[in-house]
């Protein structure tokens, strides 16, 4: 999907912040001051989201998966719609300490969640008291709301991309330490230097978060048709050679 600057414009993704609360290290990515307000240089937005969604794309054909990050009011509806129709993780509750660090324990949780729906199905649940039923069922609500999106994360993810990093400075230190790349949207009241991809953008309405995730997310999508058809191709290959391999087993039959 080109990125169109118009797009960007229309939806407001050229709001920064108040001047006075900038981070000098934007500057590059300021295009000038307007009553009192920095406005971000859409032409180097649209580069960046180029760059990032090419990046993106070949982590998503690699097989591994891009972890979403978004706690805040205006991008948590955005992020689980945009991540899930790519089923890629989400988190947009509270981020969890050592989500990234300390994996082995929220998988252990994640495990807990497992578990629960299995005593519901074969029928264990039911012989469990009135009140043992109302505590389990409470913590599975509780796991839900925590960990749902990523209770298929058997792994690491192969990426993080974030909005609004100093809100998410949990989960930025957390990646940083495991070395696992970070993409996101940046306004103009944080630095960018603890990004590895960039994306300068208003980070505060739902609008331009829509915007910048609509163009992500179809960059993902692009790199996930591009694994599904090495796939296809692979096993394609894969049952045209098991024929030409009868037929030459049976050739040689013959010639004995």
């Amino acid at each position: 999907m080109a990125v169109e600057v118009k797009e960007l414009l229309e939806a407001g993704v050229h709001f920064g912040h108040l001047t006075r609360k900038w981070d000098p290290n934007m500057a590059p990515y300021v295009y000038m001051e307007r009553n009192g307000i920095h406005i971000i240089n859409l032409y180097k937005t649209a580069a960046k989201i180029d760059e990032a969604g090419a990046a993106l794309a070949k982590i998503a054909a690699s097989g591994r998966k891009i972890l979403f990050v978004a706690t805040k009011k205006q991008a948590k509806d955005v992020v689980a719609e945009k991540a899930g129709d790519i089923n890629m993780p989400y988190i947009t509750e509270r981020w969890p300490g050592g989500m990234l660090t300390n994996f082995v324990t929220i998988r252990k949780a994640v495990k807990k969640m497992a578990s629960i729906d299995r005593m519901k199905k074969d029928g264990t649940f039911n012989t469990l008291s009135k009140k043992e039923r109302l505590q389990v069922d409470r913590l599975r609500a509780k796991l839900e709301k925590n960990l749902g999106s990523i209770s298929d994360m058997t792994r690491l993810p192969g990426a993080l991309f974030v909005v609004d990093i100093k809100r998410e400075h949990i989960a930025i230190k957390e990646a940083q330490k495991l070395n696992i790349p970070i993409f996101a949207m940046v306004d103009t009241n944080s630095d960018p230097r603890q990004v590895d991809y960039v994306i300068p953008a208003n980070d505060d309405a739902s609008k331009s978060i829509d915007k910048i995730l609509t163009y992500v997310s179809s960059a993902i999508a692009g790199g996930l048709a591009e694994r599904k058809a090495e796939k296809e191709a692979s096993a394609a290959a894969k049952g045209d050679a098991k024929p030409k391999a009868k037929k030459a087993v049976a050739a040689n039959e013959e010639e004995e």
